[in-house]
Parts: C-alpha cells; structure tokens; sequence
C-alpha cells in the first residue's frame, strides 16, 4: 500500500488530504483549459484566465507551501525541504 502513501507522505498529507488537493488543482485546470480553448476561438473572452490560473496555482503548490518534506531521499523528484 506505500505506493498510494509514500508521495503524500512525502508532502506532508494524509492520503485523502492529497486526494482533495490534488483534485481541486485538477478541477482548477479543467476549468482554466476550457477557458483557454474558447479564448483560442474567442479572442475577447478570457484573455488573462490561463495566466491568472497558472500563477495562483503555482503560488499554492510552490510559492507558499508550508509542509515540510520527512524524506531527504525525496528531494531529488521534485520534494521540499
């Protein structure tokens, strides 16, 4: 089973807590796709949702992310220290 806890682990989440984190990033870039395929057809529609959504994402993930990771041997795919 440490196949569907060792990278939550290593975030410091529960599996269920990643499983909720995870799919509300997911949600968030279905939503931000979509936006941008009708942008593509559309080119006055949504001009700055991708961006945004890019940058609030990464600021969630990366910029302000709180955890620490609990396996040194982790860092190398990408962990936090």
């Amino acid at each position: 089973m440490s196949i569907f806890t060792d990278h939550p682990e290593s975030v410091g989440e529960t599996y269920g807590e990643h499983f909720l984190v995870a799919s509300s990033f997911g949600g968030r870039m279905i939503v931000a796709g979509i936006a941008c395929m009708l942008h593509g057809v559309f080119p006055f529609l949504f001009v700055t949702t991708g961006s945004k959504t890019v940058r609030h994402l990464h600021d969630s993930m990366i910029t302000h992310r709180t955890r620490k990771l609990a396996a040194p041997e982790l860092i190398d795919q990408g962990a936090y220290i």
